[in-house]
């Protein structure tokens, strides 16, 4: 799917953050020979030196703005949080013309935080690769992480067509399919199928880790009952997933609320011993498993 066309796609490419997915991005750009250099930055030395060891950056650097020079394309690979900081930083490096973009788990945060600082000329096409795993850092990247995924792209309505499908170019080169989407509507989509599960694991193990010592040792001990599931997604970078949070607040807490109404219908199902209730509240959420599989998105 990827690597049948070697057309240098960007003549610089920078990567602001390094972890899981900068760090897969930068092996795909290097496999492919898509740019004819790549800049890396991150916000510790022993980040950068384990990029150079990995031979994923023909030049790294402490400063993003520095990475950012002279750079077509600067994609930023860090935490939500800090992209308006980045942005503010990066912006007198950024030459007329160059794109902005990102991996973030959240859109119109990238739009509100980010947009204000690019000078003009500076072209803005948030995505989202929809893949990961539960590990992080540069060692954790490979490049086959995005193939049979999703990428959405979700510029606004005035960007340059030719700035999205630069960046559209790019995703498909790592094996990706392209969804194009409306940053708000991104947001509550990526609410249920990516936040709540996150944040719904999260509270499971940690409900866990409040058991008596007697129990919680049973709990690991069995835990490939379904537990273990629950585990590898709590075991996700905190500080990215608190940044989610507090980025889609509103779509995140919507969703909470519907997902607490039906947990209490649940509960009340079970106390009133409602069989023919469970049965098909079960027959109903084994189907959209079934259609998950159908869509290879297993």
């Amino acid at each position: 799917m990827s690597g049948s066309d070697n057309k240098v796609l960007f003549e610089r490419i920078a990567l602001i953050g390094a972890g899981l997915i900068g760090s897969s991005l930068a092996h795909v750009v290097r496999r492919d020979g898509l740019a004819g250099h790549i800049a890396v930055s991150a916000r510790t030395q022993a980040t950068l030196d384990k990029i150079q060891e990995l031979g994923l950056a023909d030049s790294v650097h402490l400063d993003a703005s520095e990475a950012a020079q002279d750079a077509d394309l600067v994609v930023l690979c860090t935490p939500v949080g800090v992209y308006g900081d980045i942005a503010k930083a990066i912006a007198p490096s950024l030459k007329p013309g160059a794109i902005v973009t990102d991996v973030g788990s959240c859109k119109q945060s990238v739009i509100d935080d980010v947009r204000p600082h690019l000078p003009e000329g500076v072209h803005l096409v948030p995505g989202h690769p929809v893949a990961g795993t539960e590990h992080s850092g540069p060692e954790a990247g490979f490049a086959e992480l995005f193939e049979g995924r999703w990428a959405i792209l979700t510029p606004e309505t005035d960007t340059d067509e030719d700035a999205i499908e630069a960046v559209a170019d790019l995703w498909r080169r790592a094996g990706s399919f392209i969804e194009i989407m409306e940053a708000r509507h991104h947001d509550q989509v990526l609410a249920i199928t990516s936040h709540l599960p996150q944040l719904v694991a999260y509270t499971i193990v940690d409900t866990a880790t409040g058991l008596e010592d007697h129990l919680k040792g049973e709990v690991v001990k069995f835990s490939a009952g379904g537990f273990r599931d629950f585990t590898r997604l709590a075991a996700s970078d905190p500080v990215m997933w608190r940044d989610i949070c507090l980025a889609n607040k509103d779509a995140i807490l919507d969703i909470l609320g519907r997902f607490t109404e039906d947990l209490t219908a649940l509960q009340r199902a079970i106390r009133r011993g409602e069989a023919k209730t469970l049965e098909e509240s079960f027959a109903r959420t084994r189907a959209i498993r079934r259609g998950v599989i159908d869509a290879k998105q297993d």
